[in-house]
């Protein structure tokens, strides 16, 4: 059972449902010691290959070797600009599928069918693609081509949902499920309880082994079209974390956060404007945060000519700020934001109307009659009147459905799960929670925030099942 039915959810059911990766032959890697590995071998499918000897000695841009394994071998220089084609050819070996579930709340893609549609992605468009089916062929067939080679959020959504069919693996997704309990228990003590499946075929997700014990009860609910509540019951040996981050934004902790005019999402910015609460003769809108979701909604005010006063507690010139490490040309639209930030504080108008940067500045607080107290670094205290508050300072995810939501699984154990600072204990090899034998951890939730480099985690899990259920070949 697999909770997320994202990027990191859908590649997995890919490899799971018998698509075996093989180096093809005849193939050049651009990498001299990794071809060498791969020939060694061609026979063996990467999945049934020792992943810590093949991904030994890789660099890049993330810090899981089998992330930057699969990468390479998807995309072999697409790091130096390069269009080398895949080195892998996929083989439908329907005899190793796993039955398996995967449970979402959204369609397939996840959180990208809650992202505005014409949002432009970070990534380059072929690096949010999937095994077998590059997003730029996909894309080419809508007749559409990528602007500065990225995507919209529309896409990617529709992307990953017409990959599902295109590959036919509509059968294993439950959308519009809602996880509330993921729980050890006795083997034993299920044996007598009938299970409300969710499957539609007969084939049994319970077939438990012998030696297992202790196995998984996923508890929760489908909501059905008239919004009805279903409960569901599963019992299963193995789980696969996968929801990602998108689910509970960051909170301040400053009073008066929890009035109604503040907000942390960027949608509330969007429906304001679409129903005209907010226009140009407004309020300035506050916005809280320097990441690219705070940047996406300086640009959307910015369209729209509503005023704004941006507040951050970074420099502008820290080294740490995402707009720092971003390349100018290949994305010009947050260069933009960048220098609005550095050039139109409250110190010096620049020639940006409407907008004003408070860099080394918190909130310390949101009032009833919208005005809100912010402090720079010297302790100066300045009250702001505004129309709207946005705090946009990154997402948690919800990982109320596990005990103590999760905490113990983490390499703090004494914080919370956090993608960037604290995410998952997990093996690098086999992506399995080194706290909780039969839990898998995907994606943000095991530290990789890319598309790109989640399908990594994904073969890791796939390869360590496959070797649980004695699914390898002879």
């Amino acid at each position: 059972v697999f909770s997320g039915n994202g990027p990191s959810g859908i590649c997995l059911s890919y490899l799971l449902s018998g698509y075996i990766p093989y180096f093809k032959r005849g193939s050049l890697h651009p990498n001299p010691i990794l071809q060498r590995k791969l020939e060694e071998a061609l026979d063996v499918s990467i999945l049934d290959q020792d992943l810590d000897y093949l991904s030994e000695g890789l660099e890049g841009r993330s810090h899981s070797p089998v992330a930057l394994l699969f990468d390479t071998l998807q995309r072999p220089d697409t790091d130096f600009g390069g269009t080398t084609e895949s080195v892998l050819t996929w083989w439908h070996e329907t005899n190793r599928a796993i039955p398996h579930l995967v449970l979402g709340r959204n369609p397939p893609g996840g959180a990208w069918h809650s992202i505005e549609g014409s949002m432009i992605t970070l990534s380059k468009g072929e690096w949010m693609g999937l095994p077998d089916l590059p997003f730029k062929e996909w894309l080419k067939q809508k007749k559409r081509g990528l602007r500065n080679n990225r995507a919209t959020a529309e896409d990617i959504a529709q992307y990953y949902q017409q990959y599902v069919l295109k590959k036919g693996l509509q059968k294993n997704f439950r959308c519009g499920t809602v996880v509330t309990s993921v729980r050890k228990v006795s083997a034993e003590s299920i044996s007598s309880h009938p299970q409300n499946d969710l499957q539609e075929d007969g084939d049994s997700l319970w077939n438990f082994t012998e030696k297992s014990t202790e196995i998984f009860q996923v508890d929760g609910f489908f909501k059905s079209v008239e919004g009805d509540k279903e409960p569901f019951s599963i019992y299963a040996e193995n789980v696969v974390l996968a929801t990602g981050t998108y689910d509970s934004p960051t909170w301040l902790g400053v009073k008066g956060e929890n009035l109604s005019y503040v907000h942390h999402q960027l949608s509330a910015l969007e429906n304001a404007v679409k129903n005209s609460s907010i226009g140009i003769m407004s309020d300035p809108v506050l916005i809280v945060g320097a990441g690219l979701t705070a940047a996406d909604a300086v640009l959307f005010a910015h369209h729209c000519n509503i005023p704004v006063i941006h507040v951050f507690r970074r420099p502008v010139s820290d080294p740490g700020l995402i707009f720092n490490q971003l390349p100018k040309l290949m994305y010009p639209e947050y260069h933009k934001v960048h220098q609005m930030m550095k050039e139109q504080t409250a110190a010096c108008a620049g020639p940006y109307e409407s907008y004003v940067s408070l860099p080394e500045h918190h909130v310390l607080s949101f009032g009833k009659d919208k005005k809100c107290i912010l402090q720079d670094k010297n302790g100066y205290q300045k009250a702001y009147k505004v129309s709207m508050a946005l705090v946009l300072t990154g997402s948690n995810p919800n990982l109320s459905f596990l005990p103590n939501n999760g905490t113990d699984l983490a390499m703090d154990r004494d914080q919370p799960v956090n993608p960037k600072r604290n995410p998952i204990d997990v093996d690098p090899f086999t992506y399995e929670c080194s706290q909780e034998k039969g839990l898998y951890a995907l994606g943000p939730l095991a530290g990789d925030n890319f598309v790109r480099f989640v399908q990594g985690g994904a073969l890791a899990v796939a390869s360590s099942l496959l070797k649980k259920g004695n699914k390898n070949p002879p």
